[in-house]
């Protein structure tokens, strides 16, 4: 399978995490699991190879998961391996050989975005990474690395935020250990390959963000502007109604006003009569009878 390099640009990596326990200081996030990771291993002993070890972390890292398996190279060659969020195909070699590996995973859940970053990107799954390791003397932590002959490492996202409609516009990054940034085109949706170890995430571009942002203000003002013109029509046309109501009271008042009948007494009964005005007559000559 071929990969399409979209970008690649330097990145280091930022870990303003310290802390100290015991007899051990780590200067990163990441080594800082490890440790926790190797740590449970040597609790399990005898452990057995291909169980998966999860360790509890401290409170202040909650939201971050960390598991470990140990495993002969004689199965990963055979079956490969099948674990967390990562599936490493068969006929799988390590560099340099080691007869016995452990494989250390890695979510960061809430905290990838805090770590990790892609300038133009934003972050919408959390970094998920492994490494694999010489199980022999776990205490020295040497790092091994992968050999697939060509076939892809699969990365599965399960945790994902990416909607329908952005998935076009996504890629995949990997996170190299040798703080370099990759990214490719995802072909699968939630679904990245690689080469080798790392740490890998799903990003969208940030100005795709703010067209879906800047879509519903649109939508929302839309809504906003026809429901106030609709409240302005029917405020006009109460007033309108109120105002003729109006006009017609006081015309009908002032036609009372000005038509005034004089009364008359009929019998005992007191009657409206209006004033006779007749016109006098006169003669051709232009006297009066």
């Amino acid at each position: 399978m071929s990969f399409k390099i979209i970008w690649l640009v330097p990145c280091l990596y930022f870990f303003p995490f310290v802390h100290s326990s015991k007899n051990y200081t780590t200067n990163s996030l990441d080594e800082y699991l490890q440790d926790f990771a190797f740590k449970t291993l040597v609790h399990h002993r005898p452990h057995h190879s291909g169980a998966l070890y999860k360790p509890i972390l401290p409170a202040n890292l909650s939201g971050t998961r960390v598991s470990i398996v140990r495993l002969r190279s004689r199965r990963l060659w055979n079956i490969g391996a099948n674990f967390s969020n990562f599936h490493i195909p068969s006929r799988t070699i390590t560099e340099p050989h080691a007869r016995r590996l452990a494989i250390v995973y890695q979510d960061f859940g809430n905290w990838s975005s805090h770590y990790y970053s892609v300038p133009g990107y934003s972050i919408v799954t959390p970094v998920i990474g492994f490494m694999v390791f010489d199980a022999w003397n776990i205490r020295a932590k040497r790092k091994l690395s992968l050999n697939t002959m060509g076939k892809p490492i699969v990365i599965r996202f399960f945790n994902s935020s990416l909607s329908d409609g952005r998935v076009s516009k996504a890629k995949c990054v990997t996170f190299s250990p040798n703080g370099t940034l990759l990214m490719t085109e995802m072909s699968v949706p939630n679904v990245c390959y690689s080469q080798d170890q790392g740490h890998f995430s799903i990003v969208v571009p940030l100005n795709l963000k703010k067209k879906h942002a800047l879509w519903y203000l649109w939508v929302i003002g839309f809504g906003l502007g026809f429901a106030g013109l609709i409240l302005i029509g029917y405020v006009g046309i109460l007033s309108m109604k109120a105002l003729k109501t109006k006009k017609i009271q006081v015309t009908e008042r002032q036609a009372d006003e000005d038509f005034v009948l004089d009364t008359i007494w009929v019998g005992r009964s007191k009657m409206p009569s209006a004033t006779v005005t007749r016109t006098q007559p006169t003669l051709e000559d232009g006297g009066f009878p």
